[in-house]
């Protein structure tokens, strides 16, 4: 048996030591968020995406009551960016997070479905996706790549047959 570390890099901030275009992604996250559907949990996420032409594309959580059937924000705004710009490169997705029910005193980290969905696309298009994750009181964690918050993606080249 041989142990064997991961090393994994990421940054905390508070917003207004961020650059002006991060500052702009999260401050579109934070009102969309606002568009969230969550009247089970209460608790609404924003997600804009920056892509490489400088569309923003944004999304939020959308609850239902068979809870299977919701949707993360991360995967809404994701989806519809591939969907409408197949071609364009993701360079950074901001998530914002408010609870009705309880304050949210850290940042809020993309589930599991999100981060192997976020990696999928860094995996396609060979670049490195930025994450900046955002709390209510301003604090925010940036990861340089989604390769940081998911270092053991599913990836399979055996699920492709050509």
């Amino acid at each position: 048996m041989q142990k064997e570390n991961i090393e994994l890099s990421f940054f905390r901030a508070k917003v207004h030591e961020l650059s002006a275009v991060d500052k702009d992604l999260i401050r579109s996250a934070k009102q969309y968020l606002l568009h969230a559907y969550a009247p089970y949990s209460g608790f609404l996420v924003g997600s804009s995406i920056l892509l490489d032409n400088g569309e923003i594309i944004n999304g939020s959580n959308q609850e239902n009551v068979a809870y299977p059937s919701g949707l993360c924000a991360e995967r809404v705004a994701l989806f519809y960016a591939a969907s409408q710009y197949p071609d364009i490169g993701i360079k950074t997705i901001a998530v914002s997070a408010f609870s009705k029910n309880f304050d949210i005193i850290d940042v809020v980290s993309p589930c599991g479905a999100c981060r192997q969905v976020m990696a999928e696309y860094e995996d396609k298009q060979v670049e490195p996706i930025k994450v900046i994750l955002h709390s209510p009181n301003d604090d925010v964690l940036i990861a340089n790549k989604v390769q940081d918050l998911l270092p053991f993606a599913f990836k399979s080249p055996y699920l492709r047959r050509y």
